[in-house]
């Protein structure tokens, strides 16, 4: 681990008015977060890390409880904030706290963007700095107090570079001409993450959320009734025990489970991967679900992703031409075209360029590099 001048903690309103009075007089601000998902049914943000030039700040949200007054510094435009892979961070910050960002440089897409091999954060500081990130704490429970020294300069490190990283992608982006484009990208991103956020948490938590379940519409319509009872009784024991659902039973449990649908403990050891201490545990809570499910009327499953075919074959074809694209420029392919835009498109089906301007987080930069050519793709892909 390379040492570091020990961080500046706040804990407390001071702390906390004092950190944001330095904050706001840097253009670029390095922030990180750490969250306690792989330790808690009900994730929350744990950390809150910030760098600027010669000082590093760890915000504790669970001692401070009130940390709106940091929703004006993610707000400001002018004042960018500098994350490595941030959409799950931004969606961490605006579920638990109300904070949008703008003004966002990601790094992590940047080093896509640039075609970097090791996009890890891990990797480009060894490459980069040469400074070697400890794995040691990747799967902490950021959720205990007090926190150890080595944790806290664990979760320093994730900001520390940032700023210094961030100066010599720009300079190659710039140089590349990719500044118009990685800046497009940066914004759709902090836009995304902002929406997605409730949504996803009220569709995992929702009755409906079993149809998530890779394998779900597989299954038949009695089958499907019986996950349903699962996943309903999964969530009540982890929400009630405040532990992630992937500890109490695995999803694949539960499809076996519904496809089995046993009547009996006896018919429970036979489930491939559940153990003895889970049966021990849960076998009359299963048993139960399973009877719900079969005397229940079977769900609906909601609408597909996909669409009708004309959607999904328009949405294949932009797939494909995105692959073909990014192979001619060496990059990965998102970095073309997000994902989340390729199913705005399909749905939309655009036929001229008016059009193409009202595609959900397609901006002008792609619509000026790619616009007659998804045009004509999806012309292609209608008639």
């Amino acid at each position: 681990m390379t040492l570091l001048s020990p961080p500046q903690l706040v804990y407390s309103p001071e702390d906390l008015r004092a950190m944001l009075r330095d904050l706001r007089t840097h253009p670029a601000v390095a922030v990180d977060t750490e969250s306690n998902s792989m330790h808690a049914y009900r994730e929350r943000v744990c950390l809150i890390q910030f760098s600027v030039p010669g000082r590093d700040y760890i915000v504790d949200p669970l001692a401070l409880q009130d940390i709106a007054a940091l929703q004006s510094l993610f707000a400001d435009a002018e004042i960018e904030k500098v994350f490595h892979a941030a959409e799950y961070d931004l969606i961490c910050l605006w579920r638990d706290f109300g904070c949008k960002a703008s003004g966002l440089f990601d790094t992590m897409m940047a080093a896509r963007a640039l075609g970097w091999e090791q996009v890890g954060l891990a990797a480009i500081l060894r490459e980069q700095f040469s400074v070697s990130v400890s794995k040691r704490f990747q799967r902490a429970d950021w959720g205990k107090r007090p926190l150890s020294v080595a944790q806290l300069a664990y979760a320093q490190l994730d900001t520390r570079y940032l700023l210094q990283l961030r100066e010599r992608q720009a300079v190659e982006l710039r140089q590349r001409g990719q500044w118009p484009e990685v800046r497009e990208e940066f914004d759709r991103i902090a836009r995304a993450s902002a929406r997605s956020s409730a949504a996803a948490d009220a569709d995992r938590r929702g009755a409906d959320g079993f149809w998530r379940i890779s394998g779900a519409r597989k299954l038949s319509d009695r089958e499907c009734a019986v996950l349903r009872e699962l996943y309903q009784y999964r969530e009540s024991v982890a929400e009630r025990q405040d532990r992630p659902t992937f500890q109490v039973m695995g999803d694949a449990i539960l499809l076996a489970l519904a496809q089995i649908s046993p009547r009996g403990t006896k018919s429970l050891k036979g489930v491939t991967g559940m153990s003895p201490v889970q049966i021990h545990r849960h076998g009359k809570g299963i048993l139960q679900a399973v009877r719900r499910g079969l005397q229940a009327k079977p769900p609906q499953p909601p609408p597909s992703r996909r669409g009708d075919r004309r959607v999904a074959a328009r949405y294949d074809m932009l797939r494909e031409w995105r692959k073909r694209r990014a192979q001619r420029r060496g990059l990965a392919s998102d970095v073309i075209l997000a994902r989340e835009v390729m199913w705005s498109l399909a749905r939309a089906a655009p036929a001229n360029m008016a059009e193409l301007e009202t595609v959900q987080d397609l901006g002008p930069w792609r619509r000026a590099e790619y616009g007659e050519e998804i045009l004509t793709l999806l012309l292609a892909a209608s008639s």
